[in-house]
């Protein structure tokens, strides 16, 4: 004997679509009714949180420069109080977007390593809360670095596909000790 289900997936749905397009029908009278700039407020979008520069540093640069800022070794120096950091904001997102290689003197002392380019990987909002979170932590004390100037700088250097050297940088934007 063979027993058949009452279950009928058609007519299930079916009735889906119908009780969804009531519930849709009754949103819409409902919406309709709402003031055109509340309704404005609950359709927009929220605003992106602001981006922490601290956990991204952790993550992108903490390996090499340290969480104390301090750096490491005779190979990657320190930001805390370098001059490097608290400079010219433009230098500064240079070696960020494009890296820096070579032999690199801070706070009288030499270092010989390779900083990556990150301009590929990072976004303008993510270099300016990086540099920002390096050029106020530590006891650092200088200006923020927006996303404006990250792009600005992004674009005037488009063309430069290696890292720069301390030589080259000082050039364009110099040291002021």
């Amino acid at each position: 004997m063979s027993h058949r289900s009452p279950f009928n997936p058609a007519l299930l749905a079916g009735l889906i679509l119908v009780v969804s397009a009531g519930r849709f029908t009754a949103g819409a009278q409902k919406a309709s009714a709402k003031p055109a700039a509340k309704r404005a407020a609950v359709n927009a979008h929220p605003a992106s949180p602001p981006i922490d520069g601290s956990k991204l540093f952790s993550v992108t640069c903490a390996a090499c420069h340290q969480v104390s800022g301090e750096g490491l070794g005779e190979t990657y120096p320190p930001l805390v109080g370098s001059e490097w950091v608290t400079g010219s904001d433009a230098r500064m997102v240079r070696i960020i977007l494009q890296g820096l290689s070579g032999p690199v003197d801070v706070a009288g002392q030499s270092f010989d390593g390779a900083m990556p380019a990150w301009g590929g990987v990072l976004k303008d909002p993510e270099i300016a809360a990086i540099a920002t979170y390096v050029r106020s932590a530590w006891g650092n004390k200088a200006a923020p670095i927006t996303a404006e100037t990250v792009a600005a700088v992004r674009t005037a250097t488009s063309s430069r596909k290696t890292p720069w050297t301390a030589p080259e940088i000082a050039q364009v934007a110099p040291l002021v000790k």
